[in-house]
């Protein structure tokens, strides 16, 4: 007997479709399922978000063909990151000319996220972008076995992340200058040959490691947690410090193919940010409207132009010139879901005061 009939209480009714209990069905309510968006979209889904009565993913689930939803769980203890491309020989051989790389006359610019000093290279590195078996004068990268197994396995770039966004190892295939620092993800776009390579697309794997618990000596237990493919074209929608608008990214002739959106509460959307440093290597765009989510009646944010993912999605993909039907219709089904929230939050005060 389930907890539920043995307080005497009906099990309630859940869609499996939407998620959501019978009464606030949303499936009704989508003129069109499956909208053939040519714009895909990926969604980065915080754990704990999946099952928030007011989480909107789920709109977008029932409403757009090209989606693919990944859940991302916070680093326990660590987490490891291999990246492979999807066009091994790209990059590897000459350097590229792509939208991002307009540099300005001072030879320093940044566009969505990419920072580049003259061509990215210091004196020594002018004609030596792979990594070969003598030493960097710029920065001395990993060397041996660990190497050799990056380039044995056709992985170009290999991290260990713990706990809050903290890089513990970075590995990759690509020589670049870190003026003395400490290597970063967003180094490896100074490179033009890396950023050829990431040009072309990418597929990015994550494995979990957590602890065994019991154990006297430290034993870890690694497993695979998503591997994503990054297709040629894609951008993340983040408000970083370096991120564009969509009028600059069409004025750079930047075709977008894929939309990369976290969903999450701010907090948690800088979490998934913070502990999948991949992230850097896309450019980021960002959106610029002055208006405030039909969430803010209902759940906090912390300024104007926050909104949930599903108005985030929406918005975004008719900027950047979205033409398929149906995408104003997922937004009132949104504003319907907010309101059937409103309403039975007012129905559970009215009940507590008649009691």
């Amino acid at each position: 007997m389930s907890a539920a009939q043995s307080d005497g209480k009906p099990k309630r009714h859940i869609c499996t479709s939407c998620s959501k209990p019978a009464r606030v069905c949303l499936c009704s309510r989508i003129r069109t399922r499956n909208l053939d968006n040519s714009i895909s979209v990926t969604i980065l889904q915080h754990s704990l978000e999946r099952n928030h009565p007011l989480n909107s993913t789920r709109i977008a689930k029932l409403g757009l063909k090209n989606l693919n939803v990944v859940t991302v769980f916070e680093v326990d203890f660590e987490a490891r990151f291999e990246i492979r491309l999807l066009e091994p020989g790209l990059g590897l051989i000459g350097p590229e000319s792509s939208g991002f790389d307009q540099v300005r006359e001072k030879g320093i610019t940044q566009k969505a996220g990419f920072e580049v000093k003259g061509d990215g290279k210091c004196q020594d590195e002018k004609n030596r972008d792979l990594i070969d078996e003598n030493e960097n004068p710029c920065e001395k990268l990993d060397k041996g076995s660990h190497v050799d197994a990056i380039n044995g396995g056709g992985v170009v770039i290999n991290a260990t992340m713990l706990k809050y966004g903290v890089v513990s190892h970075l590995s990759h295939i690509w020589k670049v200058d870190t003026h003395g620092k400490k290597p970063k993800f967003e180094h490896i776009v100074t490179s033009t040959m890396a950023k050829e390579a990431l040009r072309g697309g990418f597929v990015v794997k994550k494995l979990g490691r957590k602890k065994l618990e019991g154990n006297m000596e430290l034993e870890v237990e690694e497993s695979e947690e998503f591997e994503i493919k990054v297709p040629q074209g894609s951008v993340l929608l983040f408000p970083s410090q370096n991120a564009i608008g969509v009028d600059e990214l069409k004025s750079m002739h930047f075709e977008v193919k894929n939309l990369i959106v976290l969903d999450g509460t701010w907090s948690k959307a800088g979490r998934v940010y913070n502990e999948n440093p991949w992230l850097k290597l896309l450019p980021h765009l960002r959106l610029d409207l002055d208006r405030m989510s039909l969430y803010s009646e209902i759940r906090s944010q912390p300024k104007v132009g926050c909104l949930s993912t599903i108005e985030s999605i929406v918005y975004s993909l008719k900027a950047l010139g979205e033409k398929v039907d149906g995408l104003e219709n997922l937004l009132d089904v949104f504003e319907s879901m907010v309101g059937d929230q409103r309403r039975l939050k007012d129905e559970r005060l009215s009940k507590r005061t008649k009691d």
